[in-house]
C-alpha cells in the first residue's frame, strides 16, 4: 500500500501536477504586503500600537504573504481605530468580601481595507468591524489582548472569504 502511494506521488509530480497548502489565499499577484499603523482616533494612545504589532506578527503569515516596505508591497492593509471603550461592565459580584467584584467588557471597533497596489482595487474591506474582550476587574490588558486577537481573526477570515 506504501509502495503504492509512493508511485501515484511520484507519477503526479511528474506530469507536472502541484498540489500544496497554504493558510492563505489572496489572488496569485500577492505575495508581500505592508501593514500601515491604523489612525488611532480613541483616547487610548496604546491601541494603535498594540494593534500594529499583533497585526505584523500575525497577519502576513496566516494570509501567506510577506513582508514588505510600503512602497514595494503588492498589498496595503490600512484602516482606522474609531471606538475603545474599555468599561463595559458585564457582571457584578454579589459577595463585597471577593477580591474581583465584577467582569468587564471591552470593546474595539476599526474600519480596515487590504488594497492591491498595483491596480487600486479593493481587496477586502470592512466599516464597524468590532470586537470585545472579557476581564476581571483591574486586568483590562487582558481584555485588549483578546479583542485584538479577534480583530486578526475576523480580518483573516474576511480576506480569505474572498477567494
Amino acid at each position: 500500500m506504501t509502495r503504492l502511494l509512493l508511485a501515484a506521488c511520484v507519477l503526479l509530480s511528474a506530469c507536472g501536477i502541484r498540489y500544496g497548502f497554504s493558510q492563505g489565499s489572496f489572488p496569485p499577484n500577492i505575495r508581500t504586503m505592508a501593514i500601515l499603523p491604523f489612525d488611532n482616533q480613541t483616547q487610548s494612545p496604546d491601541v494603535g500600537s498594540e494593534l500594529f504589532d499583533l497585526m505584523r506578527k500575525d497577519l502576513q503569515k496566516r494570509l501567506g504573504v510577506h513582508d514588505a516596505a510600503r512602497d514595494k508591497a503588492d498589498a496595503l492593509v490600512r484602516g482606522v481605530i474609531t471606538t475603545y471603550d474599555a468599561d463595559v461592565p458585564v457582571a457584578y459580584s454579589a459577595n463585597p468580601a471577593q477580591s474581583t467584584s465584577a467582569r468587564r467588557k471591552l470593546q474595539i471597533t476599526v474600519d480596515v481595507e487590504i488594497v492591491d497596489q498595483t491596480t487600486g482595487k479593493i481587496l477586502w474591506q470592512r466599516k464597524g468591524l468590532q470586537a470585545e474582550g472579557e476581564y476581571a476587574e483591574r486586568a483590562e490588558p487582558e481584555g485588549r489582548r483578546q479583542a485584538m486577537q479577534r480583530l486578526v481573526n475576523d480580518i483573516v477570515e474576511g480576506a480569505q472569504s474572498q477567494w
